[in-house]
């Protein structure tokens, strides 16, 4: 074996071995196993080297198979930074998937909720509905009793209403489509009395609940937002329509708009005579409860203050007779084509008040 000399700045160590020469020292020697091994290379030399350039240049050409002990220690360091960010991302990865089934849990217990809900609503329906809630023609004595009873009746009220409506809008689909078909007069005056005696239905709904809950009704908490800003005595003003449908009927003749000003005129009458009735019931029984004697006499003039209040009924009565005459005396005065263009024109109206109201509530804030 040839042995390995060292100059005079122990810089550069040549070894003329053959197993250095042909690669035969694999890299799993390292430095110290070199030097101990009896070939004289100096230790400290990679020590001394740092991280020069000539650390690459001496183990990739003169040493291919020695492994510099900083290079080690800096691959090794690297290997524990990459393991700590790859337990890091493992960490966060984990966290980020337990909100994520936290949030999905939350998400379905909700639904879950709601799916409970809902069937507790249809299966409270499909009672109602059983026990004649919706009966077409009259109301039974278990409706009454329906309505005297829990809550005031007002879900149940609503329920009602709500039925009404979908009623309503089926009659108004019948409507427009027979005079979409040019239908004979004979046929639409068939279409005009459903309309006109579903309307006589919501009037005898009003009338049996008011007797358990009046306020509900004239307080319209059964109608939309801007329904209710209209509202006159529990349901609309009969001259209000009549407005309506002045550029809504054509070919008017002249004595037919006579007639439709008239009985604006005596409509518009009769909404003030029962306006003004109802303002001096609302000051008496300001009167009555504001009494000095209320404190000697309470018991007797809280009964008078109910007694008054028991006239209401007879107004919501009232309003909605004359609200059902109006109807009556409009299908009498319009041949039945302009009648069925004047209820048209009426449902309109009242939709575009339901969507009114379905914006304004859906409005950012």
């Amino acid at each position: 074996m040839i042995k390995a000399n060292n100059n005079n700045n122990n810089n550069i160590v040549p070894v003329a071995s053959a197993n250095f020469l042909f690669g035969g020292l694999t890299n799993i020697l390292g430095s110290s196993e070199i030097a101990s091994s009896g070939l004289g290379i100096d230790t400290g030399l990679c020590d001394n080297l740092g991280d020069s350039d000539l650390v690459p240049h001496l183990t990739n050409t003169h040493f291919p198979g020695v492994i510099n002990k900083r290079v080690i220690a800096v691959d090794s360091s690297m290997v524990k930074i990459g393991e700590q960010k790859a337990h890091c991302r493992l960490a966060q990865n984990r966290e980020a998937a337990k909100k994520c089934r936290m949030r999905k849990k939350a998400y379905v217990q909700q639904l879950e909720s709601n799916r409970k809900r809902l069937t507790q609503l249809e299966h409270e329906l499909e009672v109602t509905r059983q026990q004649d809630i919706f009966a077409p023609s009259g109301f039974s004595r278990d409706h009454i009793r329906h309505y005297t009873c829990g809550n005031n009746g007002s879900t149940a009220f609503n329920i009602d209403y709500e039925h009404w409506l979908e009623e309503q809008q089926c009659l108004i689909n019948d409507l427009r489509s027979s005079l979409n078909s040019q239908a004979g007069d004979n046929e639409l005056r068939l279409v005009l009395g459903r309309v006109i005696s579903h309307y006589e239905e919501i009037f005898r709904l009003k009338g049996t609940f008011a007797k358990s809950n009046i306020f509900q009704i004239l307080s319209g908490m059964w109608k939309t937002p801007a329904e209710r800003f209209l509202l006159w005595l529990g349901g609309f003003r009969s001259s209000d329509f009549l407005k309506v449908l002045g550029n809504q009927i054509e070919a008017l003749t002249d004595e037919q708009m006579m007639g439709i000003c008239n009985l604006q005129h005596s409509s518009q009458q009769a909404e003030d005579a029962l306006s003004q009735g109802m303002e001096a019931l609302q000051q008496s029984i300001v009167d009555t409860i504001s009494s000095n004697s209320i404190c000697e006499h309470y018991v007797e003039q809280m009964a008078i203050a109910m007694s008054k209040l028991a006239t209401l009924e007879n107004f919501l009565r009232q309003a909605d007779l004359l609200r059902l005459q109006t109807l009556q005396q409009l299908q009498r005065i319009l041949t039945p084509r302009q009648a069925a263009c004047a209820l048209l024109a009426i449902n309109d109206y009242k939709s575009r008040l339901r969507a009114l109201s379905s914006l304004w509530l859906a409005r950012p804030n």
